[in-house]
């Protein structure tokens, strides 16, 4: 009768929802009716083999019968939990009428035990169910959440490829025209050079185009091989003042010929950090050179270092005539270049340097004239294995 009764509520089995075979989950079932039934079937039996004399021994086998009314309620919830204590009140009222009829008060105390079987049946079945409920919208919500994140990562690597496609079909069509330039000079050179009219001062003039623009190819190829095979850093304590005192050391003439005046601000208080000297140093020359050749009166350049929190921060700064607003955006892209023999890469590979010492870099006009390039690095790098 037990096995029946509470095979109705097998349907709230929590373990139903698993990707298991239907034998299988009967099986578990029938597993954990059993159980119920055992446990019920036992506290009877202990109740109906004890003398009714040792009521101590009563009082605790009427608490066994917690465990199978809960242990339903937790896996078949209230109907579970409602049934099980059905069963235990059915097995255990005979036992009442026939061992307490002569000790009233301690029979209604055994009946209104029976009451509380039914509530703690109840009560840890809705709960059960509640729980049972709230672990399926989580697993719900979950599989969901992970739906939209494939979902998102399949849209972002769509967009990554899209933007690797566009990248690539920007930089082969910049290429293409960096480098159809110099060919067309140095052919243009080449026919002066073959015609039998061309002077011999023309042939000069055309042989030094042609190795001007052979060098303009050189300096594109290497500048485009840094930027696509950067080096990966060698990091190493570095004084910042030593630093800018190379970059000086470096511009001073070609900045002296122009009348521009480079200054060194570096305080005190500005402790060593890590860095790759030789790329840093490459990203502050070309930096300062470039401001040499935008500043196109006399005027002065400052090379400053500040400490900003654990970082170091290194500022170029310039009179001349400043970027435009519109083009400050795309000063960093590849082959972009507002200059006439200029490649485009120099700036990209500034950034990818950077980048790669883990810092930023930030371009602003200033308030009267020229701009403003900031470097911020940390002072301490982080080791990779």
């Amino acid at each position: 009768m037990a096995v029946a009764a509470v095979a109705t509520a097998s349907r709230y089995d929590p373990e139903s929802r698993q990707p298991e075979t239907d034998q299988v989950k009967d099986r578990q079932v029938l597993a954990r009716i059993i159980v119920v039934a055992v446990g019920i079937a036992v506290a009877t039996a202990l109740h109906y083999l004890t003398s009714p004399s040792l009521i101590l021994w009563h009082n605790l086998f009427q608490r066994l019968y917690y465990l199978p009314i809960i242990y339903a309620a937790i896996y078949f919830g209230w109907r579970g939990g409602l049934v099980a204590s059905m069963i235990s009140a059915f097995c255990y009222i005979p036992h009442i009428l026939h061992a307490w009829h002569h000790m009233p008060d301690y029979a209604m105390n055994q009946y209104a035990e029976i009451i509380v079987f039914f509530l703690v049946g109840t009560v840890t079945g809705v709960l059960a169910d509640r729980g049972r409920k709230q672990r399926m919208e989580l697993e719900a919500a979950t599989q969901q959440l992970a739906k939209a994140n494939r979902d998102l990562q399949d849209s972002f690597e769509q967009v990554k490829r899209a933007d690797r496609l566009s990248a690539i079909g920007q930089l082969s069509a910049s290429l293409a025209h960096e480098i159809r330039n110099p060919l067309a000079s140095i052919d243009g050179a080449a026919n002066l050079i073959e015609s039998p009219q061309t002077s011999e001062e023309m042939r000069r003039g055309s042989f030094a185009v042609i190795h001007k623009e052979i060098q303009r190819l050189n300096r594109l190829l290497t500048n485009l091989l840094d930027f696509a095979r950067p080096r990966k850093p060698e990091f190493q304590s570095t004084e910042p003042g030593r630093l800018l005192d190379a970059i000086i050391n470096l511009t001073n003439h070609s900045a002296k010929q122009k009348g521009i005046t480079i200054r060194k601000d570096v305080p005190p208080s500005v402790p060593a950090f890590e860095c790759d000297p030789e790329q840093m140093k490459q990203v502050i020359l070309n930096l300062t050179i470039n401001a040499v050749q935008a500043m196109a009166a006399p005027g002065e350049i400052v090379l400053s270092t500040r400490q900003k929190d654990s970082s170091v921060m290194i500022c170029v700064r310039d009179q001349g005539p400043g970027i435009p607003e519109e083009d400050i955006d795309k000063i960093f892209n590849p082959f972009f270049t507002t200059k006439e023999a200029g490649t485009g890469l120099g700036l990209s590979v500034v950034h990818q340097i950077v980048t790669h010492h883990g810092g930023t870099i930030k371009t602003e006009r200033n308030p009267d004239r020229g701009m403003t390039f900031s470097l911020v690095i940390p002072l301490h790098q982080r080791r990779q294995n």
